[in-house]
C-alpha cells in the first residue's frame, strides 16, 4: 500500500502523485489523502513522524501564518504543542508525504520519493 498525503492545489504534490503512478510498476494499491479534508490525528502525526525520522519541524510548513500566528516558533514549545497545532491546522503539514514499505519521505523535491522505490 502507498499513502500519500496530498494537497491537490500544490504543484509539488500534483508532480508526487504523478511519479508515484510512473514508479508503481507493480500496481500496488495507492491511498490519496487530502489531508487538508482530513485532518490527521495527533496519533496518526506521531506515527507519521516516526516513520520520517528527524526533527518535527522537519514535517512543518514553518512559512504559513499559522505557524507565527500561533508561536510555534518559539522557545519552550514541546513537540506535543506541534502535533496539537498540525492536527487543529492541517495547512501546517509539509506536503506531500509518501509512505509505503515502512518507511515515508516528503516530496519536496518530487524527486525524494523515487528513494520509496529503489
Amino acid at each position: 500500500m502507498i499513502t500519500i498525503y496530498h494537497n491537490p492545489r500544490c504543484s509539488k504534490s500534483r508532480a508526487t502523485c504523478d511519479l508515484v503512478a510512473a514508479n508503481n510498476a507493480t500496481n500496488e494499491p495507492v491511498e490519496v489523502i487530502e489531508y487538508l479534508k482530513t485532518p490527521l490525528t495527533v496519533d496518526q502525526l506521531k506515527s507519521l513522524h516516526a516513520l520520517l525520522g528527524g526533527p518535527l519541524r522537519d514535517m512543518m510548513r514553518t512559512n504559513e501564518t499559522e505557524y507565527t500566528d500561533l508561536g510555534l516558533g518559539e522557545e519552550g514549545v514541546t513537540d506535543d504543542q506541534l502535533y496539537e497545532a498540525i492536527s487543529k491546522h492541517p495547512i501546517l503539514l509539509q506536503r506531500p508525504i509518501v509512505v509505503r514499505g515502512g518507511g515515508a519521505v516528503i516530496g519536496r523535491p518530487p524527486e525524494n520519493v523515487a528513494a520509496l522505490f529503489a
